[in-house]
């Protein structure tokens, strides 16, 4: 199978080709840039200017600004000439979306223009039409006839272009034949592609946005296969999770996407789309890049592979025998960890889920309860809730009372030297970064079928590692479940947010995990503050990994635990206070397990991108709001004041509803 990266278990940086956007170079081993956008009214001048240079003082290389028709491309000017004029020299970028004559004014003005190949040329209408060959050639043409004098400008000016694919807004005639897939994404951008090539126009970047993690990487993988077959080069890459949300969702649905891809050396700039200030999403994107500036030119001994065992471009997981509740059919276990507790009680439970009432004697259990927890050598004296299980070091199990509720936990070295095992669930943690210990711990594996691998690996790049490891356990068919554990020293919130969910969001997408265990060793959680608002609300460290542990199986679509929200990061075109209402649509709905949510800006970025949510939110004018089931409009221009409860009845008649627990 051809492989859509350098190698998968050495880092290397994909070589792409160089692009100059202004004085500012990516592709071509450059440094991973950084951008953000703006929220402001384009029209705003003096607005825009001054949010620019906060992003561009937190960091952003890039700062993009919304052109949605003619005037604000004009303006465009006057906004780039006050910048010059304060001293800033960043490059700046206009977002087109279905406006071709705002494209060509911009790209006379600024240094990068981005044009989404879903509705640049085509309108959607949500229609299926079954196309001829030669009818497809007839649109294509259509397409070449209307883009081709963008890039006749863009090459006279020197001004660099994004084509940019998203998700949700591809166009009917890429659905109609490729459907809504991977593919059609890479397709959409590659006919514009074409386009450019024949016009001896390369200062291109490409990207493949959207909001499921797991479809993103697919579709970046596949292009970079499809640009190395067809034209022997990659053009370099934008990464984003588009419509990530806010606050720690925002962070850990961006971290998976991103990160799943620097880790293989793909991406060449970033944008982290979270719905707050513009100048919060660049630390943020400044903290992912970072994991990746000293990996360069390092050896790692993670052993090649020849042949992947599995398809890097469609999702499967992993074929495994059920231990207990672990592996098979089950959805991925949450492990967590109260090791650090000098003493449990009952109460202790509420942050994993639990919450104990004592008058009806009962347990309340939610639906991100964990499935284990790990005591250390702690037994608990009081009764369990039914669900959940504990795991003890080997020597504290040999004296629980009740072996079915309790199980015992191994290293490596312990299980070898013990022989008094659970005869039906054990527990075997194992670092993996000796490659010389692989032989004797993948016969063990092959010899117990009721371990359970708990897998780690100390080294960097840990991912690859434990990978590798996978990979060889599939080669071998060796079917134990794997438990993915991952620990990190990192002392912010965002920075451990980005590192759990790298490390193993990465591998719950390619489907090799049937758990997860995370580890800080923290005493307290470090209250994340954005735009005055407090998004991490939780009691301690044991909830903070919780939680963790929870996100990340919902963003890879690995375990479905709670609501999701699609919702756009807000720029100049936004008709209403996207962070106010989000926030105000989360507290009424956030029970809604399974529910999807798109909460939208305005009718750009409403009925197209908001992909696959089950229900929208769109500004639709101001103070107006038009609601979805699906992609079919319900109710067109609601009064924002009124919109929110008329969501709620919507979601009532369509039997998504249920009344909130108190």
């Amino acid at each position: 199978m051809p492989m859509y990266c350098n190698s998968l278990t050495n880092y290397s940086r994909l070589k792409t080709l160089e692009v100059k956007v202004g004085d500012l170079l990516l592709g071509n081993g450059h440094p991973i840039r950084v951008q953000t956008m703006t929220t402001t009214d384009t029209m705003d001048t003096l607005g825009t200017v001054e949010q620019s240079i906060r992003c561009i003082e937190a960091g952003a290389e890039l700062v993009r600004i919304t052109a949605p028709s003619k005037k604000e491309a004009e303006n465009l000017k006057l906004i780039r000439d006050e910048l010059r004029k304060r001293g800033y020299t960043t490059p700046l970028v206009a977002d087109i979306h279905f406006t071709p004559n705002a494209a060509e004014i911009a790209a006379r003005i600024v240094e990068k223009v981005r044009v989404n190949p879903g509705n640049y040329v085509d309108k959607k209408k949500f229609e299926f039409i079954d196309y001829t060959d030669a009818d497809y050639l007839e649109e294509i043409e259509r397409i070449r006839e209307r883009f081709t004098p963008l890039v006749k400008i863009c090459k006279e000016y020197g001004t660099a272009m994004r084509i940019g694919t998203n998700h949700g807004s591809l166009s009917d005639r890429i659905m109609s034949r490729y459907g809504d897939t991977p593919m059609g994404m890479v397709e959409s951008a590659m006919e514009f592609l074409r386009i450019a090539r024949d016009e001896q126009y390369h200062n291109i970047v490409l990207s493949m946005k959207s909001s499921n993690p797991q479809v993103m990487v697919q579709a970046y993988r596949l292009l970079v296969q499809t640009m190395q077959q067809e034209f022997s080069v990659c053009y370099p890459l934008h990464l984003g999770v588009t419509e990530a949300g806010d606050g720690e969702d925002g962070r850990i649905k961006s971290a998976i996407g991103i990160g799943t891809l620097l880790e293989d050396g793909i991406g060449d700039t970033i944008r982290v789309s979270l719905t707050e200030d513009p100048e919060f999403e660049v630390p943020v994107c400044r903290d992912i890049v970072s994991r990746y500036r000293s990996r360069a030119g390092q050896q790692h001994v993670v052993p090649p592979i020849e042949k992947l065992p599995y398809d890097p471009f469609n999702y499967k997981r992993r074929e495994t025998v059920a231990v207990s509740n672990i592996g098979g059919k089950h959805v991925p276990v949450v492990v967590a960890d109260l090791l650090d507790k000098t003493s449990i009680i009952a109460s202790d439970l509420e942050v994993i889920g639990y919450r104990y009432d004592a008058a009806l004697d009962k347990w309340n259990i939610s639906d991100a309860a964990a499935d284990f927890l790990y005591t250390g050598n702690k037994i608990l004296d009081f009764n369990l809730p039914g669900t959940l299980k504990v795991l003890v070091d080997h020597a504290t199990w040999m004296d629980a009372p009740d072996k079915e509720k309790y199980h015992p936990v191994f290293h490596l070295q312990e299980y070898t030297t013990i022989d008094k095992r659970s005869s039906s669930l054990n527990f075997l943690v194992l670092d993996i970064s000796r490659h010389d210990q692989w032989e004797s711990i993948l016969q063990i594996l092959a010899d117990d079928p009721t371990i359970v691998a708990c897998v780690e690996s100390r080294e960097v790049p840990s991912m690859m590692f434990v990978r590798r490891f996978i990979m060889e356990m599939l080669q071998r068919k060796i079917s134990n479940p794997v438990v993915l554990c991952v620990e990190t020293t990192n002392q912010s919130i965002d920075e451990q947010l980005i590192h759990f969910s790298t490390e193993a969001g990465a591998l719950f997408l390619d489907g090799m995990g049937d758990g997860i265990w995370l580890w800080n060793h923290m005493k307290d959680v470090p209250e994340m503050r954005v735009s005055g608002r407090t998004y991490l609300e939780v009691k301690n460290n044991f909830q903070f990994l919780n939680n963790t542990a929870f996100s990340i199986l919902q963003a890879t679509r690995t375990r479905i635990s709670k609501t999701e929200y699609i919702s756009c990061p807000s720029c100049g075109r936004t008709l209403f206070d996207l962070q106010e209402t989000t926030a105000k649509i989360r507290s009424y709905t956030h029970h809604l397990k399974g529910v999807k949510i798109a909460i939208m800006g305005c009718i750009v970025n409403g009925p197209g991108e908001m992909a696959d949510a089950d229900f929208g939110y769109v500004g639709s004018g101001p103070g107006k709001i038009t609601l979805y089931k699906g992609k079919e409009v319900v109710k067109r221009n609601v009064d924002s004041e009124i919109a929110v409860s008329e969501l709620i009845d919507l979601l009532k008649d369509n039997g998504a509803w249920i009344e909130p627990q108190s």
